[in-house]
């Protein structure tokens, strides 16, 4: 309550009503380091998606609907926590004469406009951050290196990106783009960096002409000479010169990212010249998988499978002989996957849920949360690696003696979901949207549904969560061979349990027709199945997949494992 009565202080000094605290820092990254959280240090609200409206009397957080539950507990002594998009600021303050300050930096003209579309609300771009104002923080992250792909990593060379994306932007009469998104530079370069704990995301900006000059911005300590003779015609500049570069830009025509580029960028570039946001190309040139990115990316998958499936074996095996909890089964894991000379970092932080923490969709145990795993739960743990050369999502929920017949039947919808999306004949035109409905089918017909998406679309050695793809009701991206997407269907019940099973899929092409095709190996608990309310095929598929989790996986298990893998992927 300190930390908002300085804030508030601030607010009052500034002449305003409110202020916006959003979650991400300047680079509009997926995830948030811990010194450039804000939105964490004035809430305690963990999560990965969020904003807070502070105003003299009142704290708002908005989250999504994976988030309600956690943020109440988190926050919510001192915040009303808003579920969004079922309420938003532009109907919150929609009658109020409210001047809002926000720091331009991160912000974008597009999401603020979302937020407050047809209210009274005035929004004052301020100089200075105010939670800088308040936070002592002197956690400052070492610059390290930027990193070039090796050449088996990917099919095509920076130089051809780039004539790609050229191609685009005369074709559309453009003169230059202005690339905001990390992500998206690291893609177009075939570099990567060390810029997130859990992204291998150079943070940088880059602007790219239709004449092919090319002006790269970034902290000069992140490279080396040898990074930049692999480069012709890139010009590396300091990325504290980027306003004066934006600034003494004139008579273009600029393409930039909405979602990424900030109020302050935006406003820089719009003085003398002309903007256009049809949306940038790479995030669609990121989403097509070529054929050396799939192959390295089954290989990862095999790897992680691996890994996952000797943990879900040790805790089946150890959680009445010894005392597991949620932290040490997540450190359990990580041991696992370390063991595998490509993985390199985890790809977001773990999910290690037991009964009723495993309702919370994101959720992130802490010493205060960490609960034992009893005999009687049931146990979600979703995680993911960051490996050379491939990014993997992986959800399983898994038995501990359970015996309920309704968690049974519960989890085996789930599964039916699950096994519709996997099946899904792709059409033409399909979209996430086509898809999401017959996940949801069978837990609708129990009157049961769950607040997030089906799927999203995965990186390569990038964000675990990446555009423009995804299943979701509102989704409407057409699905094209090479996009890999996750299908994680679930169902939580508050103070209970949490379910969800989620595999990632690629799509692929044999003759004219496109399907999903597996990418996760690790075995789905037959004993939380209800094998009554599966049909023929979706008995079939399963116990295919179980087949092709076998075959792959055999090699890497002892001779105890081995025996536990023929039993877990036998027929049911």
């Amino acid at each position: 309550m300190e930390k908002i009565n300085r804030l508030k202080k601030l607010i009052n000094f500034f002449n305003l009503d409110g202020y916006i605290i959003p979650k991400n820092d300047e680079f509009f990254s997926e995830f948030t380091s811990e010194n450039k959280d804000k939105l964490k240090y004035i809430t305690k609200f963990s999560g990965s998606f969020g904003f807070a409206i502070i105003l003299k009397k009142k704290c708002y957080l908005f989250v999504d609907g994976r988030y309600t539950h956690q943020a109440k507990l988190q926050s919510g002594k001192f915040f009303n926590i808003i579920t969004i998009p079922n309420e938003m600021p532009s109907k919150i303050f929609k009658m109020q004469k409210l001047k809002i300050g926000y720091d331009p930096m991160l912000h974008t003209k597009r999401n603020l406009s979302l937020l407050f579309n047809k209210t009274k609300c005035k929004l004052i771009p301020l100089k200075e951050n105010l939670i800088k104002k308040i936070w002592n923080n002197k956690n400052h992250r070492f610059s390290k290196k930027f990193d070039i792909l090796p050449k088996k990593a990917f099919d095509q060379g920076y130089k051809f990106k780039i004539k790609k994306l050229i191609k685009v932007l005369s074709k559309k009469k453009i003169n230059a783009q202005f690339v905001s998104s990390s992500e998206n530079i690291a893609w177009l370069l075939n570099i990567r960096g060390k810029d997130s704990d859990f992204t291998p995301i150079p943070n940088s900006y880059l602007f790219i002409d239709i004449n092919g000059n090319i002006y790269f911005f970034c902290d000069p300590n992140k490279i080396d000479k040898s990074f930049k003779s692999k480069f012709k015609n890139i010009s590396f500049v300091n990325i504290n010169l980027i306003s004066d570069f934006l600034f003494k830009l004139k008579n273009k025509k600029v393409l930039i990212d909405s979602s990424t580029c900030s109020v302050f960028f935006e406003n820089l570039i719009e003085k003398k010249n002309k903007i256009f946001k049809f949306g940038d190309p790479i995030y669609s040139f990121k989403s097509i998988k070529s054929k050396t990115e799939i192959k390295n990316i089954k290989k990862s998958h095999i790897f992680d499978g691996a890994a996952l499936t000797k943990f879900l074996f040790w805790v089946k095996n150890n959680y009445l002989k010894r005392s597991i909890d949620e932290i040490s089964a997540e450190k359990k894991l990580l041991e696992f996957r370390k063991k595998n000379k490509t993985f390199n970092f985890l790809s977001f932080p773990t999910i290690s849920g037991s009964g009723p923490n495993g309702a919370i969709i994101h959720y992130r145990v802490s010493k205060k949360t960490n609960r034992k795993l009893r005999s009687g739960d049931i146990y979600l743990i979703d995680s993911g690696g960051q490996y050379s050369f491939g990014t993997t999502d992986v959800t399983r929920t898994i038995s501990l003696n359970n015996k309920s017949k309704r968690v049974k039947e519960i989890f085996t919808r789930v599964l039916k979901g699950h096994i519709s999306v996997a099946n899904f004949k792709i059409k033409k035109n399909s979209s996430g949207s086509n898809i999401d409905t017959v996940a949801r089918k069978s837990l609708k017909e129990i009157n049961l549904d769950y607040a997030h998406g089906t799927g999203h679309g995965v990186g390569y050695f990038l964000n675990v969560h990446e555009g423009p793809q995804a299943i979701s009701k509102k989704n409407k991206v057409i699905l094209k061979k090479g996009m890999v997407i996750s299908n994680e269907p679930g169902y939580y019940e508050v103070g209970k349990f949490g379910i969800r099973i989620e595999n990632l899929v690629n799509i692929e092409k044999n003759k004219s027709k496109l399907f999903f095709n597996n990418l996760t190996l690790a075995p789905i608990d037959k004993s939380l199945i209800d094998k009554t309310l599966l049909k023929k095929e979706e008995v079939n598929w399963l116990n295919k997949y179980h087949k092709n989790v076998y075959e792959n996986l055999k090699f890497f298990m002892n001779k105890l494992e081995l025996k536990e893998l023929k039993s877990a992927c036998s027929k049911i």
